[in-house]
């Protein structure tokens, strides 16, 4: 099926952080309660023709900042040749698996293989254990969620958190918090260009319960417990009473 536009009608639901009164939330209800799932290894085409097999680590990943970077080190450090088939096979330097980009920004090292280009921590389908994130890996052999060993970015897709200064007309102000699509303008210009993305692609919208249930540990980092709670409470109302027009177009009908 051809990928649905991104322009679509879409409910969304506004409250404050029971956290931190100095921010609200705006979520996106239809996103977080539609049936996406990512298929990466089950139907992802990856998001360059020439690259199907590393989905969308294509690029490499840019980190977030400083602390993100030194965090995924802390890791990096513990993987072994059995769990990164491109490991050095030595003390593991900076150099091996960070790179800065035309724009100055520091992310992982992107590598070509057998024509594909994808991050150096993409493990290819001819590695031992087979093609994936060694840093994913790592996280499921030591009890952890993923998102403790990757790069922000990384387990954060296909959730777009972004901030922004709302000022009031009584001249005081709070942070918006918005919660969505991480969809191809979510990319920035070149979003455009990809052959090839899953948020609104039909074959990606198949998993059996909605997103919100299925990214609880995501939306809980980035949104804190009590924020989850508060925006699960809204998902499972408005699953309940939601018409056409807040159906994610991509979701089957």
């Amino acid at each position: 099926m051809p990928e649905v536009d991104p322009v679509f009608p879409r409910a969304f639901v506004e409250f404050a952080d029971p956290a931190d009164d100095s921010q609200t939330f705006r979520c996106d209800l239809t996103w977080l309660t539609s049936s996406y799932m990512c298929i990466f290894g089950q139907g992802c085409q990856g998001i360059y023709e020439g690259s199907p097999d590393t989905g969308c680590c294509t690029l490499g990943a840019h980190f977030s900042d400083k602390a993100d970077e030194k965090r995924v080190a802390g890791y990096v450090a513990q993987l072994t040749p059995e769990q990164w088939q491109f490991h050095p096979g030595r003390k593991v330097k900076k150099s091996d698996w960070v790179e800065v980009d035309d724009d100055g920004d520091r992310k992982t090292l992107a590598i070509e293989v057998d024509g594909q280009n994808g991050c150096v921590f993409h493990n290819r389908s001819d590695f031992a254990t087979g093609a994936g994130c060694a840093l994913h890996g790592l996280a499921l052999e030591q009890g952890r969620n993923p998102l403790e060993t990757k790069p922000d970015v990384c387990w954060q897709l296909p959730i777009r958190r972004t901030f922004r200064t709302v000022e009031r007309p009584d001249e005081t102000s709070y942070t918006e918090v918005s919660i969505g699509e991480y969809d191809r303008r979510g990319w920035g210009p070149g979003g455009h260009d990809l052959d090839w993305y899953c948020t609104a692609n039909t074959e990606a919208h198949v998993a059996p319960e909605p997103l919100y249930i299925t990214n609880e540990p995501e939306l809980t980092e980035l949104m804190g417990p009590a924020g989850y709670a508060e925006l699960a409470r809204h998902c499972e109302a408005h699953l309940r009473s939601r018409s056409l027009l807040a159906i994610h177009p991509a979701d089957p009908r």
